[in-house]
């Protein structure tokens, strides 16, 4: 009989073993080993049956086996150790409070995310933003910086991943229970649950509860759409990850964006937690958090620009997705429907933050990422090409302005060493069971060669063990029978050079690249002398055929029984899955389409295990990759057809593997050790071991985005009567408005000719109309021209003004260097100026000598 409801009911511990509640509920248990392996020696059988999660472990647990733990010396004495242990870690002072960080760093930060990959047992994540923002919150809480997590709680998460019996993608939704969950309920004084609520267009009210996933110093809070007050249909909203349609993901946004703003202000109030001077919005849909501010802001007097300068000012947005395809975009109408009415929140304001007004942008939608960059003064990218590949995505929001220019920088994303990095491996660098920073990996590289190369054994055996349970579990859930599966006990080998393949499956990834050639593939698996083997693994979003068909392709190659030793498809890829294979791997292959992949961090994982990446040139692997610690696969750019394109590189991933990569691999001493390619992992572990840590990622953040982010806070707020921003407002408001009568009048230089090494004096002529001196700037922007004229590489010289204006008209003089011989070319622009402004192009006003039209107006105001 099928149940009508499920839920879930908590064990109940006696008071010896009381201790154990603290240590399941904060997810620190799921970086610190020595944590989870107490948790294990309770009843090892039920915590592999577990998956590693201590709150259905100790729920399943026999009454008989709680009391004996509750009577055994030994393990309570473990117990008051770890709890001791995990007192000292959330009190004691860390970096950012005990002299490493920033002095002025803000009092908090909240960090809103639409997903969240901590643990397997909380399954809030879809792949890589989640997981990403994971790793943030663990680093952030490792080093003290004083976080605030906010996302929403998904009662059915993302679906699980199974194979039909020809290889589709079949997915499943499972009911999860946030009381089975490490999670607890936010409740106020009187132990009620609180509530938060956003309004909805016909006078509807979404309401939702919160979660608080405490991981490690964080609060993370979860926002949950299933409470009684919700009408039927809104329950669903919280129902699942990137599901639905336009309509339920904008309420979803809607519910993380103010709602989760509501959630902050209620927690802190409750608990006494600082509240955030700076709100870091990651990707666009959290963007509606900066409409909250405002809106908060003029519940206290202010006007909308005020309101808007103010929230600018203290917001960081960090932008993912290197392709417009990948943005959230709504219907302007559907947008214009839920602000109809608010007084606070004009509907035609906020229309104006989210539009695409480029040419070629469409008028008719409202564009997440852009309202994200409108609202936030601090905008990156996540690694450098990323950033590079941004500013010329959303250059046409600051017209007349170079692409280098256009404000967005980057923060090359991290890995949490903790979370990803085998024992075998941290132990190299000298590290304890549970350290969780200060790892020194000049120690692990200078590891004796017999004692790197049996710790990578260690870890490929362990991955050739697990991928065989999984994949007879995933034949016999395909309808294989026992007897038909012998044949899984000689998939893989532990001696063989070991390629891992894992992420999402969009189209960009080519999850099928290595099959363009099935027969050279074949050869390089079944080689006699020099076999490779490679595990795969990935999940299509539900409504991408294309990428469903994609994995199925790859799941018919692997079932031939000629290469079904060498090669296995693994469905279901999760957190658990992704830790054996990033640790097991010899090499981490990644073959995106350049430069499509923002940043891609499993191959980060890898590195810090000592597996070595074989990669396309994109993300972080064009910024780190120095020949030595790996390999790159050529990208075949500028090549219009995507099959001629997918053919290059193929062959060119065949060669390498077996030319270059295989060789090396099997070139063995006398004692057996590949000491060729021990010289690759020690140089892996010198060149990116330090780099692709999510800890130096954090401290970027706090230093280059979060205190600056702050400190321009805090200069608005002046003494907390916003006098610095209802200026500034102003002022932005006169400058807008008299910007169009700024005309640069006259230019003149001294004669051409100079040799290099002399100077070009530059005189010009300003009519400012009803600007002073000090509302603008004026530059000589210089450099190498080009056969169009168009300046390359330009370099800007300030111009001084000389004596004071009249008539609306002020004079400039400069001098700009001549620092090279061949052609030289300048030209002079006016831009907005004010001490307090983030950036150059803010207001997206800058005027030149004769402009085309549209070049002397932006779109930020």
């Amino acid at each position: 009989m099928k149940a009508i409801r499920r839920f879930t009911v908590r064990v109940t511990l006696p008071e010896p073993l009381a201790a154990l509640q603290g240590l399941m509920l904060n997810l620190r248990w799921s970086w610190h080993r020595p944590t989870a392996d107490l948790f294990a020696s309770i009843d090892p059988a039920a915590w592999r049956a577990s998956g590693g999660d201590p709150v259905a472990m100790l729920s399943a647990l026999a009454p008989a086996r709680i009391a004996a733990l509750a009577a055994d010396e030994e393990f309570l004495g473990r117990l008051a150790g770890a709890e001791g242990d995990l007192r000292r870690y959330m009190t004691e002072p860390r970096w950012y409070a005990a002299g490493g960080g920033p002095a002025a760093g803000p009092a908090a930060i909240a960090y809103f995310s639409p997903e969240y990959g901590i643990t397997a047992a909380l399954p809030q994540y879809s792949g890589g933003l989640g997981i990403l923002a994971g790793d943030h919150l663990k680093a952030a809480s490792d080093l003290g910086v004083p976080l605030i997590g906010v996302g929403l709680l998904y009662r059915h998460g993302y679906f699980t991943q199974s194979l039909s019996a020809d290889g589709w993608q079949g997915e499943r939704y499972p009911s999860d229970d946030p009381n089975g969950l490490p999670l607890e309920l936010l409740r106020d004084a009187s132990g009620a649950p609180v509530h938060v609520a956003v309004g909805l267009p016909g006078g509807r009210e979404l309401a939702a509860q919160v979660w608080v996933a405490q991981v490690g110093r964080v609060p993370l809070l979860l926002l949950d759409s299933y409470v009684e007050a919700n009408e039927p249909d809104l329950h669903q909203v919280t129902d699942r990850l990137y599901g639905g349609g336009s309509d339920h993901r904008l309420r979803q946004e809607l519910l993380l964006g103010i709602g989760g703003t509501r959630a902050v202000r209620a927690f802190c109030a409750l608990t006494g937690h600082p509240a955030p001077e700076v709100f870091h919005t990651n990707e666009g849909h959290a963007g509606f958090l900066g409409l909250e501010r405002i809106r908060e802001y003029a519940g206290q007097g202010l006007s909308f620009d005020e309101a808007l300068a103010l929230t600018r000012a203290g917001t960081v947005f960090t932008t993912h997705t290197p392709v417009p395809a990948g943005i959230d975009r709504f219907e302007a109408s559907l947008i214009a429907g839920h602000f109809a009415g608010d007084p606070l929140l004009p509907a035609g304001r906020v229309l104006a933050l989210g539009a695409e007004t480029w040419p070629g942008g469409d008028p008719a939608v409202f564009n997440m990422a852009v309202m994200g960059m409108r609202l936030a003064q601090r905008v990156n990218g996540v690694s450098v090409l990323h950033g590079q590949v941004s500013r010329e995505m959303f250059a046409g929001l600051w017209p007349g302005f170079d692409t280098r220019e256009v404000p967005v920088g980057s923060v090359t994303n991290g890995v949490h060493a903790p979370t990803w990095g085998a024992p075998e491996v941290l132990a190299l660098t000298g590290a304890a069971p549970g350290q969780t920073s200060g790892y020194d990996w000049e120690r692990a590289a200078a590891a004796p060669a017999g004692q790197l190369w049996a710790a990578r054994r260690v870890l490929r055996a362990r991955l050739v063990a697990e991928t065989r349970r999984r994949l007879r579990a995933s034949w016999r859930q395909r309808g294989a029978s026992g007897a038909e599966l012998g044949w899984i006990e000689e998939v893989l080998d532990e001696d063989v050079l070991t390629i891992g393949f894992a992420r999402r499956v969009p189209s960009y990834k080519r999850l099928t690249l290595m099959l363009t050639d099935p027969a050279a593939l074949a050869g390089l698996l079944t080689d006699p002398d020099r076999p490779v083997q490679i595990v795969v693994a990935g999940k299509a979003h539900p409504a991408d055929e294309g990428g469903k068909g994609l994995i199925q392709q790859l799941v018919r190659y692997a079932d031939d029984p000629a290469v079904r030793r060498r090669i296995v498809f693994l469905p279901d890829y999760d957190m658990a899955m992704a830790a054996f294979l990033v640790q097991g791997c010899d090499v981490w292959l990644n073959n995106p389409l350049r430069p499509l992949e923002a940043c891609g961090t499993s191959g980060m994982k890898a590195a810090l295990n000592g597996g070595l990446n074989l990669s396309v040139r994109d993300g972080w692997w064009d910024e780190w990759y120095d020949g030595g610690n790996g390999w790159e696969i050529p990208s075949a750019d500028g090549v219009a057809d995507p099959a001629r394109r997918d053919a290059l590189e193929a062959a060119a991933l065949y060669d390498l593997l077996g030319k270059a990569v295989a060789p090396l691999f099997y070139d063995r001493d006398a004692g057996g050790i590949g000491q060729g390619w021990l010289e690759r992992i020690r140089h892996t572990f010198r060149s990116l071991g330090p780099e692709v840590q999510a800890e130096r990622m954090v401290r970027e953040y706090v230093t280059a985005l979060y205190t600056p982010a702050a400190a321009a806070s805090r200069a608005l707020a002046g003494d907390r009567d916003y006098g610095p921003a209802r200026d500034l407002a102003a002022w932005k408001q006169r400058v807008t408005a008299a910007w169009p009568q700024l005309r640069i009048e006259h230019i003149e230089t001294d004669p051409a000719g100079q040799a290099p090494g002399s100077s070009l004096t530059v005189r010009v002529t300003i009519a400012l109309g009803e600007l002073t001196p000090d509302d603008v700037m004026a530059e000589v922007v210089y450099g190498r021209p080009d056969d169009a004229d168009e300046i390359t590489a330009p370099s800007c010289a300030t111009l001084t003004a000389e004596g004071e204006p009249a008539n609306g008209t002020a004079r400039y003089s400069g001098d700009v260097p001549l620092d090279q011989p061949g052609p030289f070319g300048y030209t002079i622009r006016v831009l907005p100026h004010h001490p307090l402004l983030g950036s150059r192009a803010e207001l997206g006003l800058v005027t030149y000598p004769q402009a085309p039209a549209g070049m002397t107006n932006g779109d930020l105001r």
